[in-house]
């Protein structure tokens, strides 16, 4: 897939991207999301919560990155915003709101603006030091299939450590593939 840009009139500053190989009624978005970890609170990865975590987001929300980040990305593909603005953290209306209400809000926003819009592939990236989430794997992954409703080698979800870089936080980055 080679993408050639191409200016338009010398002096205007208008720039045509013109991809081969890609159909244009593929969207690609991304989103990233991260919080700070603090005692006291429950942690959750994908729609999942993390058991015996001594810590959880510091969040308006429940502060779930993975369910943040890939909202963000729908969102993204169709140009609709993104969750700070369809869900404002200084709105109490949404103080502890499930990041599940979050992204059935954002399906359907982008129902709304592409009704025929099919996810085909999901590829997120949870970065957490402690606890290992590797064991809980299966069942991130499989949530965020019943979440989205699409087939399971549609989901593809990594997890990472900081390396120690950054202990007091969990970060998720989700690239998602659409058509329509």
């Amino acid at each position: 897939m080679a993408a050639v840009v191409k200016r338009a009139r010398p002096g205007t500053g208008a720039h045509r991207l013109i991809t081969s190989g890609m159909p244009p009624d593929y969207r690609v978005g991304h989103g990233l999301d991260a919080h700070r970890l603090v005692p006291g609170r429950p942690l959750f990865i994908g729609g999942v919560k993390v058991p015996d975590s001594p810590r959880g987001a510091d969040a308006h929300s429940d502060g779930d990155v993975l369910l943040h980040a890939l909202s963000d990305a729908l969102l993204s593909c169709f140009a609709l915003g993104d969750i700070g603005v369809l869900f404002p953290p200084n709105d109490p209306a949404f103080a502890g709101l499930a990041s599940r209400e979050i992204l059935a809000a954002v399906l359907e926003r982008v129902r709304q603006a592409a009704p025929e819009a099919e996810v085909i592939n999901v590829a997120a990236v949870v970065t957490l030091d402690a606890p290992k989430l590797g064991p809980l794997r299966e069942r991130v992954a499989s949530t965020v299939v019943e979440l989205l409703g699409v087939p399971a080698a549609t989901v593809g979800v990594t997890f990472k450590t900081s390396e120690g870089l950054a202990p007091d936080h969990v970060q998720a980055s989700v690239a998602v593939l659409v058509r329509g």
